[in-house]
């Protein structure tokens, strides 16, 4: 029996929701230096034209900026836009934030020397077609690099951990993939002329106990906002529980906060 066709307009609706729901920024603010550190490692020459895909709130559309790149950040989510217009504005800093699809972004072949993407792009549902629009964009000899995290860090185990309660939509590649050094190297294929995977250690650091940081997420991550919202009382209460114990398993801090390794895939390639 062939299974129904996915309806990606309805699903790319939802998951705009999603993100624009709670407040990310909040979330994000525990991630700055990661951002940061990303960018670090991008060779970023003043005057280059540069794009952040998923940008978000600005985690690394602001420190590409701060390097002297004329910077274009383009999201979903309008409202986390308006937070990374507010960041930039408060640093005296000029960066073009555009609404938009990872998956049909608005700009002409080859406008970027550089299209950046971290813990963002990965999450459109289709990455053949993502992967096809970073390569657009870019010119040849340009630079593509993401961040994303991998299946086998503490963020793949919390999204496998979701779905066991709130399964995904069927057909729809987990976004962790992109973490995958193997399939990352393949939704790139010939577009690039030589690709560079790493592996990078993140930490989550809070300072309030795990069950608290629970809380913290379910309150202000759209996608666990969301994914609790399609629950009753039993599953909300069920996956509340194993959240609370994944991060209580992980959890190296021994002073009543958290602090949690985790770990993600450093994509540099250039485009052929």
């Amino acid at each position: 029996m062939t299974p129904p066709a996915i309806d990606f307009e309805t699903l790319k609706r939802g998951l705009r929701a999603a993100w624009m729901a709670g407040d990310f920024g909040v979330i994000a603010s525990y991630n700055v230096k990661l951002g940061e550190q990303f960018v670090s490692r991008i060779t970023i020459e003043p005057g280059i034209r540069l794009l952040d895909v998923a940008c978000g709130t600005g985690n690394t559309t602001i420190p590409a900026a701060r390097a002297g790149a004329v910077v274009t950040g383009v999201d979903i989510a309008p409202n986390l836009l308006e937070q990374g217009r507010a960041r930039a504005a408060k640093e005296g800093l000029t960066i073009q934030f555009d609404e938009g699809d990872a998956e049909s972004l608005p700009y002409p072949d080859a406008s970027f020397d550089v299209v950046i993407s971290m813990f963002g792009a990965m999450f459109a549902p289709r990455p053949d077609v993502v992967a096809a629009e970073l390569l657009r964009v870019c010119r040849s000899g340009g630079t593509i690099a993401m961040a994303n995290w991998t299946p086998g860090g503490f963020t793949g185990k919390m999204f496998q951990a979701t779905a066991k309660h709130v399964p995904p939509p069927p057909g729809v590649p987990p976004p962790v993939l992109w973490g995958d050094e193997a399939a990352v190297r393949l939704r790139l294929g010939t577009g690039v002329s030589k690709i560079s995977c790493v592996k990078q250690r993140a930490e989550f650091r809070f300072g309030a106990p795990p069950a608290e940081v629970v809380q913290l997420f379910r309150k202000y991550f759209g996608p666990t906002q969301t994914a609790f919202a399609r629950l009753d009382e039993d599953g909300q209460a069920a996956l509340t529980s194993e959240m609370e114990s994944l991060w209580t398993q992980a959890n190296e801090a021994t002073d009543g906060t958290t602090s949690v390794p985790n770990e993600y895939l450093e994509v540099q390639a250039q485009k052929a």
